[in-house]
């Protein structure tokens, strides 16, 4: 992997983010975006549990998925309280996502401002909660979607890779969906460059982020996230705002997916063996 470090910034006004980055597809960390937030001080573990700690929520490990394995299915459901609970108390490879405490607790949505002034198209029914406990790992994959997103971090650190779109041969998508096949786990101390050798020109980014880090992904970006410390974090999602952009989200939420789900269930094996000789050829053609 070619990693660069990413642009980290104590503050940037609205007109340069949007020249420098948001018009460039190019992420930042910004630090200062959520200081002023009252979520900044608020939001820890205890806040959480007190007003939705008995809500029931999925909770997934770092299982990595395969043709065989549901995607975005809960490995285990128990209540929030209980979950926060564990990860307070130590390493726990368990972690929550697209958690939208919101509906449960309208109230907390006073606790954060809309950065309209960044960017336009925020989808404001679904600010999204991420909730990790030390060594929890979010594999490398880009969002369905394709929104830009700003990532808040809370409490803890969190090492995030990512790269354009654009890499994805590199490394190494499955066909049909968002994930690699590639394991990125503890890509910092050792990666399987034997069995996935283009990886080794994929160009991309390293951060890590810290409390209140305000990450900006623009849309269709790749990211793999390890949880170094127990944390959660918000994203606020935003449409592009070109149709195209938005019709390649459509597609990949109401025709890829359901193809490749379709096709999951009624030809698994040769669904995954096609689709295994799709990526290595792509792959190899980048070599």
């Amino acid at each position: 992997m070619q990693l660069q470090e990413l642009d980290k910034l104590e503050s940037i006004s609205p007109e340069d983010f949007k020249k420098k980055y948001y018009q460039q597809c190019k992420p930042v960390v910004i630090k200062d975006l959520a200081r002023q937030w009252p979520a900044f001080t608020k939001w820890n573990w205890d806040y959480f549990i007190n007003i939705v700690g008995e809500k029931e929520v999925g909770v997934y490990n770092n299982v990595k998925s395969d043709s065989y394995t549901p995607i975005n299915t809960a490995d285990a459901y128990m209540k929030f309280g209980e979950y926060l609970e564990r990860v307070k108390k130590g390493p726990v490879d368990l972690r929550i996502f697209l958690f939208n405490i919101f509906q449960h607790a309208p109230q907390i949505v006073g606790d954060f401002s809309w950065p309209d002034a960044y960017m336009t198209g925020f989808v404001k029914k679904f600010p999204m909660l991420f909730v990790g406990g030390e060594g929890a790992i979010t594999h490398m994959h880009f969002d369905i979607d394709m929104s830009h997103i700003l990532h808040t971090q809370f409490i803890g650190k969190k090492r995030v890779l990512l790269f354009p779109f654009e890499e994805q041969h590199k490394l190494y998508r499955k066909p049909w969906e968002v994930l690699s096949l590639a394991n990125y786990a503890h890509y910092h101390e050792k990666f399987d460059y034997d069995n996935f050798p283009a990886v080794k020109n994929a160009q991309g980014y390293e951060v890590i982020l810290e409390h209140g880090d305000t990450l900006f992904m623009p849309a269709g970006y790749w990211h793999h996230m390890e949880y170094i410390d127990a944390g959660f974090a918000m994203s606020l999602r935003a449409l592009q705002s070109s149709l195209s952009g938005k019709l390649k989200g459509a597609w990949n939420l109401f025709g890829m997916r359901n193809i490749d789900t379709l096709m999951k269930k009624t030809a698994p094996k040769w669904w995954y063996d096609r689709k295994i000789k799709q990526l290595h050829a792509a792959a190899e053609q980048t070599l």
